[in-house]
């Protein structure tokens, strides 16, 4: 009798060398480097290129990246248009998911997998995903498209499309640092689709559309959005305290706390989206948010023995900078894209058809 491990608990399915969640260190590894040590010196383009790469840039190099990364950042105008023809209500995820699955209609070599073409390709579309990301829920809510500015950063950029005006330095260094925490994690699901369409042999567009729809669920990426909705329902601490605990009587499922690999201890990610929190709430002056999430901390620590995961407080940190909550899942996939894109290559250098059999339960002959 085969073994069976429902949800493919505890199974190796992939062998790399990109990250590993070390859960006997507490740390998350990403090519032989410290994801939460790199948080407090790196930014996001440098793990940019320390993925795509295998090591951090100098100076140069790092220019250079952002540089190709801010070359390829036009979007075709046809991509925008499509998103424009989807009903108002639709999610900005599937927005996402339509226009980044368009975009191969626009790439002459789509059927080129090498690692050279990939490499080419993953800093073009890293440029775009930001673009993407704010316009396609932009024109879908029936708003104009902002364009990019090309004397900011990448994040402050990113967060400046978002909310229309230029992020301070502090908002800047706090979202540029969530972008950092969100882009790779090992073999989550979206990251196992990616790699199993990439099996197939099928190009980085299609691997990154099954992300998407795998990120879409508040299992997964969606659980950002999940936190930030329960937090203004409550409105205050002790709202918060009496939701959580209603919600654990009538036995819900709690967004936000627990995860498949962080089984007795907090989300390292996390700590850092706190410490992020923190001093948002000390610029403005309202820790009202902060105190609510604290509290709740508390409850789910005491009474179930579960810890926060990242989306549990970087969904307050979005909050706080003035993201629009429908957004909070698309910003994760677009942080994440260079880690998939990093899974996909790697796929494709060196691959085996993904073909695993089940354990039948029906009814036999």
């Amino acid at each position: 009798m085969e073994s069976y491990s429902p949800g493919l608990d505890g199974i190796i399915a992939v062998e790399t060398g990109i990250s590993f969640l070390d859960t006997q260190q507490g740390s998350i590894l990403i090519k032989g480097h410290d994801l939460i040590e790199l948080s407090k010196t790196a930014g996001y383009m440098d793990i940019v290129h320390l993925l795509l790469e295998d090591r951090l840039p100098d100076v140069k190099e790092k220019a250079a990246l952002e540089e190709d990364v801010r070359r390829g950042g036009h979007l075709p105008e046809e991509i925008l248009h499509i998103c424009r023809l989807l009903p108002e209500h639709t999610h900005p995820m599937d927005g996402l998911r339509t226009g980044l699955s368009a975009l191969g209609g626009f790439d002459k070599d789509i059927d080129d997998r090498s690692s050279s073409v990939n490499q080419h390709r993953v800093r073009g579309l890293i440029g775009k995903m930001p673009n993407l990301t704010v316009n396609s829920y932009r024109v879908i809510n029936g708003l104009e498209p902002l364009a990019p500015v090309g004397t900011l950063s990448y994040s402050a950029n990113f967060l400046y499309m978002i909310t229309g005006k230029t992020p301070s330095s502090l908002e800047e260094e706090i979202f540029d640092r969530s972008l950092l925490l969100y882009s790779e994690h090992e073999l989550p699901n979206s990251t196992f689709t990616a790699r199993v369409i990439a099996s197939t042999q099928s190009d980085i567009y299609g691997a990154l559309t099954g992300a998407v729809a795998s990120l879409k669920g508040n299992l997964h990426g969606g659980a950002n959005e999940a936190v930030m909705y329960m937090l203004e329902e409550a409105k205050d601490t002790d709202g918060f305290t009496q939701l959580l605990t209603q919600k654990l009587a009538n036995k819900e499922k709690i967004m936000g706390f627990g995860h498949r690999v962080y089984m007795k201890k907090m989300d390292p990610r996390a700590l850092m989206m706190k410490e992020a929190l923190k001093q948002l709430s000390d610029l403005s002056g309202d820790f009202r948010l902060y105190h609510m999430c604290e509290a709740g901390e508390t409850v789910m620590r005491e009474k179930k023995g579960l810890y926060p995961n990242l989306d549990y407080y970087a969904a307050p940190v979005y909050y706080m900078l003035g993201i629009p909550i429908p957004l909070y899942t698309p910003i994760f996939f677009s942080a994440r894209t260079v880690g998939l894109c990093a899974h996909v290559i790697e796929q494709h250098s060196r691959n085996r058809l993904f073909r695993p059999r089940v354990r039948y339960t029906g009814a036999r002959l």
